[in-house]
């Protein structure tokens, strides 16, 4: 069997993405996510797509921020490994799943398909997450009315506050970049990604008791496929008395009062506190992602 070739595409030869079966139902999972077509890259055997992956990011990036699609043929993992190897960025890879893929044979058998090229591509597993969407069909719980939020143009306020709320943190993503650079790196990676989303710093807000006690921060944004939940934190002194939730919907009201038709979230598999809050708000699982990272950056 001669080996794949590797191709990154163009405007002109785009539609090659398209030539490979979908079966865990990516295309439909992206379809408010707007892909460059020179960021996605293909690998073919004997002129027939076997494998694929789009690398994305925001409109001015100059690099990639993740993979956020690959798919291999059936087979072909070891071509899937070749092309994630071979590309010129090493980013954080997203394999996006239907919520019921463990329990389907066909899409187990496909997701530990994708895994497997991963893994010979030198990527370690980091996290399971699960991936909510908000539409008003849903309804949009009443705030519960316990606390008080105020915008706050100081970002050191809210540094200090993140730097409080990953102290004690169960997020995968946090406690990666704690055990690499402490406290300070998970805030900064918070603040940076928050920076980087195209919505207004306006909208950042504190939470604090009626009697001035601050109880956590709520970031509602935008990044470039649509409006998400960008951030929910509770500082440690404030948990085990529900306000997550309280946060949560509040988030959710400030999305929604500024134009949003559906707001999409998302959490780690083991953080079960937090997933019970998404569907108390009326989120529901649409679909998982598995997180895995590259060689040279463990947690």
């Amino acid at each position: 069997m001669t080996g794949p070739v590797i191709r990154t595409l163009s405007a002109s030869d785009a539609p090659l993405f398209d030539a490979l079966p979908d079966p865990l139902g990516a295309r439909e999972g992206h379809r408010l996510t707007r892909f460059r077509p020179d960021w996605k890259r293909v690998a073919l055997r004997d002129g027939r797509v076997v494998a694929r992956g789009a690398w994305w990011g925001g409109p001015d990036d100059a690099e990639p921020v993740n993979i956020n699609w690959f798919d291999v043929a059936e087979g072909e993992e070891e071509a899937g490994a070749a092309l994630l190897r071979s590309a010129p960025w090493q980013v954080e890879l997203e394999i996006n799943l239907p919520a019921d893929w463990r329990e389907t044979p066909g899409l187990r058998a496909a997701a530990e398909a994708r895994f497997a090229a991963a893994r010979a591509a030198g990527y370690a597993p980091l996290v399971e997450r699960l991936l909510y969407r908000w539409t008003p069909e849903r309804g949009m719980p009443e705030r519960p009315g316990r606390l008080r939020f105020s915008a706050e143009p100081d970002d050191g306020v809210f540094f200090d506050a993140l730097r409080r709320i990953h102290s004690a943190t169960l997020d995968a993503h946090a406690l990666r970049a704690v055990a690499e650079g402490g406290l300070d790196q998970a805030a900064r990676e918070e603040l940076a990604f928050f920076h980087w989303c195209p919505s207004p710093r306006e909208w950042w807000q504190t939470a604090h008791t009626p009697e001035g006690d601050l109880v956590g921060i709520h970031i509602p944004v935008h990044n470039p496929s649509g409006p998400v939940i960008g951030f929910i934190g509770v500082v440690p002194e404030h948990r085990g008395r529900g306000y997550a939730f309280d946060l949560l919907v509040e988030c959710a009201h400030v999305l929604v009062a500024e134009g949003a038709e559906s707001i999409g979230a998302a959490t780690d598999r083991g953080n079960v506190p937090m997933a019970a809050n998404f569907a108390r708000a009326g989120f529901p699982v649409v679909r998982e992602r598995v997180n895995l990272h590259p060689a040279g950056r463990t947690v």
